[in-house]
């Protein structure tokens, strides 16, 4: 089945790993994508891919605004615990906080953008959900956590 054909033939291409956060109605959602980049330079734009059927997608989708933290090499327990389903994400060993418009912030994330949602594209089993980035902050230069062939791996 091509299907199953392209899956294999995309663990060969290694995916830097995001956790996609944002306030819903009920508090924060948020989860591990692994199909995050830029959309544009002229506007400043990024997407994440996001599973349609995704438990936080319908929270996702009603937010204003989300925030995107690019994870290092050593957040790799993060990354699970956002990936699994009905995992407490945002509990005792999680650290976070809302910044000043209640968007939830992993505080340890080399990387976090606050972003302004756009758009949202349907695409398949997908949804691309495209920000406008309105405040970076880079903490430190480390190693990117990647998926590749399947596992969490590096970029050194």
């Amino acid at each position: 089945m091509i299907a199953d054909e392209l899956r294999s033939a995309l663990r060969h291409h290694p995916q830097a790993v995001a956790i996609i956060t944002a306030e819903g109605a009920d508090g924060p959602v948020g989860l591990t994508v692994s199909s995050f980049g830029s959309a544009s330079m002229r506007p400043p734009l990024v997407v994440a891919w996001i599973g349609a059927k995704a438990s936080a997608w319908p929270a996702l989708s009603a937010a204003p605004l989300f925030a995107v933290h690019l994870l290092g090499t050593g957040q790799r327990d993060l990354a699970e615990l956002f990936a699994r389903s009905g995992a407490d994400r945002f509990g005792p060993d999680t650290q976070w906080k809302p910044d000043d418009e209640g968007v939830p912030h992993l505080l340890d994330a080399p990387v976090r953008m606050r972003c302004r949602a756009v758009r949202h594209i349907a695409v398949g089993d997908h949804v691309a959900l495209v920000g406008e980035p309105v405040e970076i902050r880079s903490a430190r230069e480390v190693p990117p956590l990647v998926r590749h062939q399947g596992r969490w791996t590096s970029v050194h």
